[in-house]
């Protein structure tokens, strides 16, 4: 890979590992799209679905099945929301915060910079009743393009952000591990948001004694939190991407120099992505794994994003030209 920045890993001590219980398969339903890679997947109000790809097309999938490209963004999308007045909220990498007209695909950005430093890699957003938008960065260093520099390095300069209805940006928590999805509780009490890296889903608290303050969720997954939503019945979904890495793992406290040359070696050489259809429902207040599927197929895998949808749990992936659903699990 030519023009891969340079990293500076630290030191690391990666998180135990937890066995969550063993979920089997589910019959799945295949959707191919007009490109590869669906990072994310959202429904809006009238029942379609939405995703963007890596070429940063913006895909809407009707209520009839029909796909059609919509819009197009200049960075790499990823994660989305549909707002209360319909726009998409788009994360891109680079870019920033989109906010797309769903009739027109027209595109303006909300945010493209953090404390005078762009937003590099905008991760995941959600929209409060008033208008409050949280969003994530999974590393203020590093794009898309170059994801895995931010888990060599193993800094933690991820950060959950917020832009209030009138403009305003702040930093809300800061030194997170790649962080990831995000999704409010079906109260409205909190936020709760993954750490990629760190292998952990957090509540951001936003009401009552708790409010302003984290508190663990679930830690010590045995696979690595990507995007997450909230299901009809409040159980936060949460994709798993890939399983822990054994080897990233021994070489993360051990001598960064190390980790500056697998950074160095071509990208088959690296650690890699399994191509698993992995997701896990996690209880919003007990943090329990309840429901799951895990399980391998040649024309799907790598969930990135998943959504409740008409009974069924949509998926999209990073490693598949298509996104694919299956009954939601019980």
């Amino acid at each position: 890979m030519t023009n891969r920045p340079s990293v500076d890993p630290v030191r690391w001590q990666p998180p135990p590992v937890t066995p969550l219980p063993e979920f089997g398969p589910a019959e799945l339903t295949v959707v191919p799209m007009p490109g590869d890679a669906p990072e994310d997947i959202v429904v809006d109000a009238d029942g379609a679905l939405w995703t963007g790809l890596v070429d940063g097309r913006i895909v809407r999938i009707g209520p009839d099945g029909t796909v059609a490209v919509v819009g197009q963004t200049t960075g790499r999308p990823l994660g989305m929301t549909v707002t209360r007045d319909g726009r998409l909220l788009i994360c891109t990498s680079p870019g920033g915060l989109l906010a797309m007209d769903r009739a027109t695909g027209h595109t303006e950005v909300l945010v493209d910079s953090i404390n005078f430093r762009p937003l590099n890699f905008c991760s995941n957003v959600v929209e409060l009743p008033d208008g409050t938008i949280y969003f994530t960065q999974s590393t203020a260093k590093f794009t898309y393009a170059n994801f895995k520099g931010a888990i060599i390095e193993a800094r933690g300069d991820g950060g959950l952000f917020k832009r209030d209805p009138d403009g305003t940006t702040s930093t809300v928590l800061d030194n997170l591990y790649f962080a990831n999805g995000l999704t409010a509780t079906r109260d409205g009490t909190a936020l709760v948001f993954a750490e990629t890296q760190g292998r952990r889903l957090s509540k951001y608290w936003l009401t009552g004694s708790k409010a302003g303050t984290v508190t663990v969720l679930a830690e010590h997954l045995p696979a690595m939190p990507d995007n997450i939503s909230t299901g009809t019945d409040g159980r936060i979904w949460v994709a798993m991407v890939t399983p822990r890495n054994a080897v990233a793992d021994a070489l993360a406290p051990r001598m960064p120099l190390l980790r500056k040359l697998v950074w160095a070696l071509p990208d088959r050489w690296q650690p890699q992505i399994d191509p698993a259809v992995n997701v896990v429902a996690f209880d919003p207040d007990s943090g329990a794994a309840v429901a799951g599927v895990l399980m391998k197929r040649a024309d799907f895998g790598v969930v990135t994003g998943l959504v409740e949808h008409r009974g069924r749990l949509w998926m999209s992936s990073i490693g598949f030209p298509a996104v694919a659903s299956c009954p939601v699990p019980a």
